[in-house]
């Protein structure tokens, strides 16, 4: 089934932002929680908690609380079209593997 065109530009204009694109391409890698995030793109925690808010309300992200910690994933299974443009962005591998791994225990 189509998404109407309203609700398509919407998730278009979400993937226009540069900041929005990066997480998607770091969560296309593996679950991460805020920290994780704060830490790669070295901004704030508000900052990066504004663009997830925006991609979850999008429809984009999924939240899993675990304890205290929020980790964030991809939603974009039952999106094919937005498959092919995160399949489309830069690995974040190398960025990921420098993460400290006691940042969220």
């Amino acid at each position: 089934m189509k998404q109407p065109i309203d609700s398509l530009s919407e998730t278009l204009k979400l993937l226009s932002d540069k900041t929005r694109l990066t997480i998607l391409a770091m969560l296309k890698e593996k679950e991460l929680c805020v920290c994780d995030i704060v830490a790669i793109l070295e901004t704030t925690q508000p900052n990066v908690s504004q663009h997830l808010k925006k991609l979850k309300v999008g429809g984009l992200v999924n939240e899993t609380r675990r304890a205290q910690w929020i980790y964030y994933s991809l939603n974009i299974e039952d999106k094919p079209y937005l498959r092919a443009i995160v399949d489309e962005l830069p690995s974040m591998k190398e960025e990921l593997g420098k993460l400290r791994p006691d940042c969220c225990n």
